[in-house]
């Protein structure tokens, strides 16, 4: 397995490295796309995909008086996200659980806000997880996509042939998925580095 397979799953001591760099990465890009998102102080959070749990920190923050729940399919990504966020799970403010967003382990409408930084490329069926954030989301919730690539560079390319089950998604793809899976008030946000934020809506 080549060390970049690590952005999909990460495991062993390839694994604990990648998160750590992804933790530190993908700071500027998330820092960005949370420009477009407002969460309430006291909103409830979950983020899937949570990698090393750097975005559930900035979360918690965010939500002050709210709650922030991380799953991941990575056991190497759960201790790492663990471990920077010790405080507010002692705290009672935020858990950490191995998952997949295949079948999420909430019952419906628990959320607020439900968060996928970086990870849609490896969702292995996205009208169907896509409809599994649908469901644990309250109507009027958020579902919010952010991620490095936009599918409409040469470079994209380079990645999927480097990640095996690698997808690179368009603005358009993604919102075409969103509205198969029941959503609305879809909203797509661009820079130059080529960075994508989609928003949408529980009807």
């Amino acid at each position: 397995m080549s060390f970049f397979e690590n952005t999909r799953k990460p495991i062993g001591l390839g694994g604990k490295i990648m998160v750590a760099m992804m933790n530190f990465g993908h700071s500027a890009m998330a820092e960005w796309g949370l420009r477009f998102l407002q969460p309430a102080p006291d909103a409830m959070v979950l983020d899937c995909g949570c990698g090393g749990g750097a975005n559930i920190k900035t979360l918690l923050k965010l939500c002050p008086n709210g709650k922030v729940q991380g799953i991941d399919y990575s056991a190497v990504s759960v201790e790492k996200a663990r471990k920077v966020n010790a405080r507010a799970i002692a705290a009672g403010r935020c858990t950490v659980q191995q998952a997949s967003v295949t079948e999420l382990p909430f019952e419906a409408e628990q959320f607020d806000v439900v968060t996928a930084f970086e990870t849609v490329y490896f969702w292995p069926e996205l009208a169907q997880n896509f409809r599994e954030v649908y469901r644990v989301l309250k109507p009027g919730g958020i579902f919010f996509i952010c991620n490095e690539a936009n599918g409409e560079t040469t470079k994209d390319d380079k990645w999927t042939q480097i990640i095996d089950g690698m997808a690179i998604y368009t603005d358009t793809a993604l919102k075409e998925y969103l509205e198969k899976a029941g959503f609305c008030q879809i909203q797509s946000h661009k820079n130059k580095k080529g960075w994508l934020c989609v928003t949408a809506q529980k009807r």
